[in-house]
């Protein structure tokens, strides 16, 4: 089903939305130096944090959710249109290499599939059925979450997913950036960042965008976190997909463990480049093989893989 609603009444919906808001008061912004308008850019970004941090017990609430799902071996779904649908797309994307998922855990969706990632696809974000169809082909279960992202939060194609993904018993979630928003309503949790007017009127990509990226962050790198992808602040679930990485990876490991390069070296050979397990190795003084099976045993938490080698 695509939007109905007649110019006018979009009109009318949209001059009710905060994000929406004309002001006055920077109507000459074009006849300012640059360095001034700089400095108000800068003033609208930094009160971004504060609309979030307002935020942090319905997101802490949503991640605890989120993480028991994905312990059930369930996947973080991504869904929006726009700026909206980009910043779900780079989130799910920077998942594997951080965290060393498999792509199919973290998805982002985006209306008009992925060549809305770089160019705009006319009418994809106003239509239901399209978030449908993009979220039937991937067989949703109870154990997985939809995350619906619309500054707006009237954006159909992220209402539509949300939809969708309760009507399967998912669990979702609804990040707007406007208050008493549809798309927070139609979820089990939402989230709603009011950021206020942007310095370009309706211009969403700019304090919008920035707090949905706050917001997605902390969502999938919490989780991650929940789920034993780090220890302590280290990225010990890191991919060595590059020479970077590589160099990352022993950092990582000397960090952790203290131990002589030529030990960490052999370390990471003996478990074929994986941080986890090389520094389970190192720390208990354990092989390759016993470092995998206590990993395994102990659902990829690093923290108990240690306490139980320790007896």
């Amino acid at each position: 089903m695509t939007s109905t609603s007649s110019p006018r009444d979009l009109r009318t919906e949209l001059e009710s939305l905060t994000t929406e808001a004309f002001r006055p008061e920077l109507a000459d912004i074009d006849r300012l130096p640059t360095l001034d308008i700089a400095r108000l850019m800068n003033g609208e970004d930094a009160t971004v944090a504060g609309a979030v941090a307002a935020r942090l017990p319905q997101i802490a609430a949503a991640i605890d959710a989120v993480a028991e799902r994905m312990a059930r071996g369930g996947r973080l779904v991504y869904a929006g249109a726009g700026t909206a649908g980009r910043m779900g797309v780079l989130d799910a994307s920077e998942c594997p290499p951080t965290f060393n998922t498999d792509p199919s855990r973290v998805v982002g969706l985006i209306a008009g599939g992925r060549d809305a990632v770089v160019t705009s696809v006319e009418g994809a974000e106003d239509s239901r059925d399209l978030a449908e169809a993009d979220l039937k082909a991937l067989a949703l279960t109870p154990d997985d979450t939809v995350v619906g992202i619309s500054a707006s939060g009237r954006t159909p194609y992220a209402i539509g997913a949300v939809e969708h993904a309760r009507a399967r018993r998912s669990l979702t979630i609804g990040l707007a950036c406007n208050p008493g928003s549809p798309l927070a309503a139609a979820a089990d949790h939402g989230i709603e960042i009011v950021v206020g007017p942007e310095l370009l009127t309706g211009s969403t990509r700019l304090k919008a965008g920035t707090a949905q990226k706050l917001v997605l962050n902390m969502l999938s790198t919490i989780t991650m976190i929940r789920l034993g992808k780090t220890y302590g602040n280290l990225m010990v679930d890191v991919r060595a997909s590059n020479d970077k990485l590589r160099a990352r990876s022993h950092r990582i490991v000397a960090l952790a463990t203290g131990a002589a390069e030529e030990d960490i070296e052999r370390a990471l050979t003996a478990t074929d480049g994986e941080v986890k397990n090389a520094i389970l190795a190192l720390l208990a003084d354990v092989d390759g093989p016993t470092a995998a099976r206590l990993l395994a045993e102990s659902d990829g938490h690093l923290r108990a893989a240690l306490a139980a080698a320790a007896g």
